[in-house]
């Protein structure tokens, strides 16, 4: 059951939290707490609307809604000119009617020519404008290879009552074309039409003359000046292509229409539409076999009836209401007894709870006068003594004769002072509201939403003489002479304060959403499309448990508007589900919660011999504590186990509120207690993704972990360092990363403290930063020169400023948008600076260079890079490290992944480098979590060595030497760092075979290896120069990383990460093979090439399995010199430490 519903299988964890899910691979602490403080929020709303209990379970797992832009228009218009139909046409008799033809299998990318109008292409066109050209040249492509595509236009003419069409060309056109349709038919008429483009010359703009020449040749009989001319009769409905395409709220010309749904800007280009309407009809096709497989689609079905009945399609789509940003009331309120004449109270309430007043006074217009819910509550806001308030209050009456969902409530907002006189129409309005029926109000306010009565009013008539039969007279007199004014101050002083309108500025709330000012008129159809909106998301869901209670009509309808404001407010979130189990009589734990409180409904499984379940139990007890819940604990065991489940002792370090650490207290801690002596541990640190932390002290090696051998208690202590700033960058042209775009992150005093390259994958960056204000920009250089950003997301400047400020608040990622500057598009980041260059620009990018005090080329000093983890690894470290110093004269400067080093070696580090005279920097990268992680400690640390090259060390840093921490220098490594690479990224020793009698060993030499290098060298990583500068060039890392993803989800793959994955990539990324006197190891060379060697690994040997240790005295006699010294310094440092 949980398989078939939610895709988990046994063993797997599964948190929900009301019906969300929690991934628990995915998750952290705060993205939980946003959770549980919006969830909080909606909960603490439906309770203050008096929902407890079971009725709020039912609407917290409603699914909240977005406002959706794939709506369609109504395609069943008569100003639509059709030049073909599949149904009907001669030209396609041949095709098969039956809908089942649908499921035969066809050519992949192929659309089943059948005999119905499933696909329809609407073109709306200005005949006489350049565009009609390449929309004419799109209809007769698809025409004339008989794609399966009914094409009509709208033809979008001069209005003008009258018109000469022999002075206006696209009033030529169309009464040519309906002379042609009407004499002889619609195809033979598209046929001209093609013809009289044909001849267009001049700008590929139409002409009366071409429209001539086409009748006066093919239609010799016809008329030339009657069928053009002002009394032609073949004017007909000229101007319902004008009022149609206005009525559709569609953009400036041209436009298109694919059953409906309207095109982008972008895909309206001539070149693009064609592959964008055979795109929708391929994915058209799929819907439709969907749809027959279904049963719901046969055929007696009518296809344009089927595509035009469904829940998207609206007879208008204005992009107010479709695409602007959501801006809901706030209608909850605890008790407010303001009376709504009570200008001075109201006048002080919040804005809370001055909408709770104007929402508790309302009086609605509605379809019946008894016992009728509403789900969609309009309010309109207009001065109604104008002429605009009027018209909208007008065409939202139209709306309401045909409405079967909504009721309508009315806002007043006066432009002027309010007094008697300007507010006659307004407070005839009111009165009516307060007096009278629904069905003779809605009589009345359309009477009064006519210009000529009002005119009448103004005019002197007394309001009594435009009532109508059936009101009642006497209540609406007294009302409206007893009135007053407070109430329009009310309403205006809420128009201001709370929806931010000025004087007689218009606005329309649907159900709390707010939508305004409006300075465009608004039809009746666009309160149609606001009413199918609304109810078609999650009102109706809302109603139907509205409907289950208690209360009357008029509660009801208050309180799914309430309720739908509320769930529509909150951000947009992942599906809900209902998680119900088929037993619960032994595999479900079940833990009440408090009484008479609200609760959060949670539900966890888990099988509890897994990582999963470590993490589950200690949050599952945090939650407990901060808030009140109902769990179901539903525990999910495998019904075999092949080896032990668990590995780990683990403890997940979270407080149920934040703890203010004292001088003598060291904040939270995790402890471990009753642990088995004899295994040897290693202790890791889980981190959330945003973080690097960092080891600060320990008093052991936290790699090696013996408690037998140790007699006090293991003690680290860890601090979370760095936050990273994490992003995805995307070039809005190319909708691609741009790779190798190069970033930096500064503050106003220090612009640039790091800097980044953006992956292809993902177009991913990041940073290492702190709480805070930061720059981020691009760098200067060619990513200056060719890029500019114009857009982002997430971060805290305008967007269309070139230096983006980012606040470090959250863990959320940014999103940056970059083009490439118009004259600069052919230009490409990771070409080389000096190529294509004449001598002026290498002169000033020569003398540029000269002035980048970060960027200047650092060919003095030897990069050098290790890795280590644990203290031996460490030891081995320093010997290598004073052995590559003895064997040159040129400045070295090492750099070590910070990650894995123990707090001992960063405090000896410092000391190391005074004594000996070399620099050294810690470099640091956190895995992205978008990429396969590595669980074994061995295996990241081989990751760290060969996926991030290119982001782990600053940009100005062009070459570096990768040195294993086992081996002996033996020779000047300068000579390795100038080795010309002949165009390679790296260059890498092959590993020996003088040693014959390991040859059983050497595994690539048979299999897949020998079939995959086919005579290759397979190489070691032990020790590899990489030039840097060409290997972000030709984005090595970027292949790197996704050649990694690809093979690493097989376990079974890259068992030597760090050697296999070059070596497997050797095509892709070039490797230039090293004199093999490079690199000597005993394993696999012989003894004679010992002499010769000019660096030393102490590489394990599968056959002897000698420790290591011993291995490096035996091997390399300086190794015990280099030891000694090292250890004398330790020595000393630790006597001043205990001294000090």
């Amino acid at each position: 059951n949980l398989h078939y519903r939610f895709e988990i299988q046994p063993g797997d964890a599964c948190l929900f939290i009301n019906g969300l899910r929690v991934d628990m691979d995915t998750y952290d602490p705060f993205s939980l707490l946003d959770t549980l403080k919006l969830e909080g929020k909606m909960m603490n709303g439906l309770h203050n609307l008096g929902i407890n209990g079971e009725d709020m379970s039912k609407f917290l797992k409603l699914n909240s809604h977005v406002w959706d832009s794939t709506y369609a228009l109504d395609i069943r218009h008569s100003s639509i000119m059709w030049i073909n139909d599949l149904e009907n046409d001669n030209l396609y008799v041949t095709w098969p009617a039956s809908c089942q033809e649908l499921l035969k299998p066809i050519f992949p990318g192929g659309i089943p020519s059948i005999r119905r109008n499933f696909h329809n292409l609407v073109l709306f066109v200005d005949p006489a404008q350049e565009y009609t050209l390449d929309f004419i040249k799109l209809a007769k492509l698809f025409y004339y290879h008989k794609t399966p595509l009914r094409i009509g236009f709208v033809f979008i003419v001069n209005t003008d009552d009258e018109v000469d069409g022999t002075k206006d060309a696209g009033v030529a056109f169309w009464r040519a074309f309906n002379y042609i349709a009407e004499e002889h038919d619609a195809s033979q008429a598209f046929v001209s039409m093609l013809k009289m483009y044909q001849k267009v010359k001049n700008q590929n703009i139409l002409t009366v003359d071409s429209v001539k020449s086409v009748l006066q040749n093919k239609f010799p009989q016809a008329n030339t000046g009657d069928i053009l001319g002002i009394h032609s009769k073949y004017d007909d409905k000229r101007k319902a292509g004008a009022s149609f395409y206005e009525m559709t709220g569609l953009g400036p010309l041209p436009q298109a229409l694919y059953n409906g749904e309207s095109f982008n800007h972008e895909e309206l280009n001539n070149k693009e539409l064609e592959k964008a309407v055979l795109h929708r009809m391929m994915d058209t096709a799929v819907y439709l076999q969907r749809e027959v497989f279904m049963g719901t689609l046969n055929d007696q079905t009518n296809a344009v009836d089927f595509l035009m009945d469904k829940n998207n399609v609206v007879p208008r789509i204005n992009p107010l209401i479709l695409h602007t940003k959501r801006q809901y009331l706030n209608l909850i309120s605890t008790s407010v007894t303001a009376d709504i004449e009570d200008f001075s109270t109201f006048s002080f309430l919040d804005s809370q709870d001055k909408t709770a007043v104007i929402a508790k006074s309302m009086y609605y217009l509605t379809q019946e006068d008894y016992d009728v819910v509403s789900s969609v509550t309009l309010w309109i806001i207009a001065d109604f003594d104008k002429p605009s308030g009027r018209k909208l209050l007008f065409n939202a009456l139209k709306h309401m004769k045909t409405s079967v969902h909504s009721r309508l409530g009315v806002i007043y907002n006066p432009t002027s002072k309010i007094n008697e006189e300007n507010t006659a129409v307004s407070r005839g309005i009111l009165a009516a509201f307060l007096t009278q029926k629904n069905s003779f109000l809605r009589n009345f306010l359309r009477k009064l939403a006519k210009e000529e009565t009002a005119t009448a009013i103004y005019s002197g008539d007394k309001i009594k003489t435009f009532l109508t039969e059936g009101m009642d007279e006497n209540a609406f007199e007294k009302k409206y002479n007893t009135i007053g004014v407070n109430i329009f101050r009310t309403h205006q002083l809420f128009c201001q304060d709370v929806l931010k309108l000025r004087p007689g500025e218009i606005g329309i709330v649907s159900n709390g959403k707010f939508l305004g000012p409006i300075d465009e008129n608004l039809y009746a159809e666009d309160f149609h499309l606001l009413e199918k909106i609304t109810f078609t998301n999650v009102v109706e869901k809302i109603k139907g448990i509205v409907e289950s209670m208690e209360i009357n009509s008029k509660n009801m309808s208050d309180l799914i508007m309430k309720v739908d404001a509320l769930v529509s407010s909150l951000p947009k979130r992942a599906s809900r589900y209902d998680v119900t189990f088929l037993k619960e009589n032994h595999s479900i734990i079940k833990i009440n919660p408090q009484e008479n409180d609200m609760f959060f409904d949670v539900i966890a499984i888990v099988d509890p011999l897994t990582r999963e379940a470590q993490k589950m139990s200690q949050l599952l007890i945090v939650l407990g504590k901060i808030i009140n819940m109902k769990v179901k604990l539903f525990m999910n065991c495998r019904g075999k186990l092949s080896e032990a489940p668990l590995k780990s002792f683990y403890r997940f370090v979270l407080e149920p509120e934040l703890m203010l650490m004292a001088n003598d207290n060291i904040g939270p801690v995790a402890k471990f207690l009753d642990i088995p002596e004899s295994p040897l541990l290693t202790l890791n640190m889980i981190t959330p993704e945003g973080w690097l932390v960092d080891t600060v002290h320990s008093n052991c090696d936290l790699d090696n972990i013996h408690l037998k051998d140790i007699e006090r208690t293991v003690t680290a202590e860890y601090e979370l360092e760095y936050l990273l700033l994490e992003g995805h960058c995307f070039d809005i042209i190319t909708e691609q990363p741009p790779r190798g775009l190069q970033f930096t992150l500064g503050t106003k005093n220090k612009p640039v403290v790091v800097d980044t390259i953006v992956m292809a994958n993902l177009g991913y960056f990041q940073l290492k930063a702190n709480p805070g204000a930061w720059i981020l920009k691009l760098r200067q250089g060619k990513s200056e020169d060719i890029y500019q950003i114009v857009g982002h997301g997430g971060t805290d400047s305008q967007p269309d400023v070139g230096d983006v400020i980012v606040v470090l608040n959250s863990f959320k990622s940014k999103i940056l948008e970059v083009q490439k500057k118009p004259d600069q598009i052919k230009e490409d980041v990771l070409t080389d600076e000096d190529e294509k260059k004449g001598i002026w620009d290498s002169i000033k990018s020569f003398t540029r260079r000269l002035h980048k005090e970060k960027d200047k080329k650092e060919t003095d000093i030897l990069n050098i890079f290790s890795v280590a983890s644990g203290h031996l690894y460490e030891r081995f470290l320093r010997i290598m490290m004073l052995s590559v110093l003895r064997n040159t004269k040129t400045p070295v400067k090492f750099w070590f992944l910070k990650n894995y080093l123990s707090p001992t070696f960063k405090e000896v580090i410092p000391h190391m480098a005074k004594k000996y005279g070399f620099q050294y920097e810690l470099v640091q990268y956190r895995w992205p979590r978008w990429l396969h992680q590595q669980t074994e400690k061995q295996r990241i640390i081989w990751g760290y060595k060969i996926l991030f090259l290119d982001v782990l060390f600053p940009l100005a840093v062009d070459k570096i030497i990768f040195v294993d921490a086992d081996q002996i220098v033996r020779h000047d490594l300068k000579e390795l760092r100038d080795f010309n690479l002949d165009g390679a990224p790296y260059g890498y020793t092959p590993f020996c075979d003088s040693r014959t009698e390991m040859d059983g060993y050497r595994f690539w030499k048979t299999g897949y290896w020998a079939s995959h290098l086919l005579r290759r060298k397979y190489h070691i990583s032990a020790l590899y120069v990489v030039d840097l500068k060409k290997f972000r060039r030709i984005a090595a890392g970027d292949r790197l990383r996704s050649q990694y993803q690809a093979l690493s989800q097989d376990p079974n793959s890259l068992s030597n990460l760090d050697q296999d994955l070059p070596n497997n990539m050797i095509y892709q990324v070039a490797i230039k093979s090293l004199p093999q006197d490079w690199l000597w190891c005993e394993t696999w060379c012989d003894d004679e090439s010992k002499e010769r060697a000019k660096t030393i690994d102490l590489c394990n040997n599968p056959k002897t399995k000698e420790p290591k240790l011993k291995a490096a005295a035996r091997i390399a006699p300086e190794w015990v010199e280099y030891d000694a010294e090292i250890r004398q310094l330790l020595d000393r440092l630790e006597n001043e430490k205990k001294n000090a």
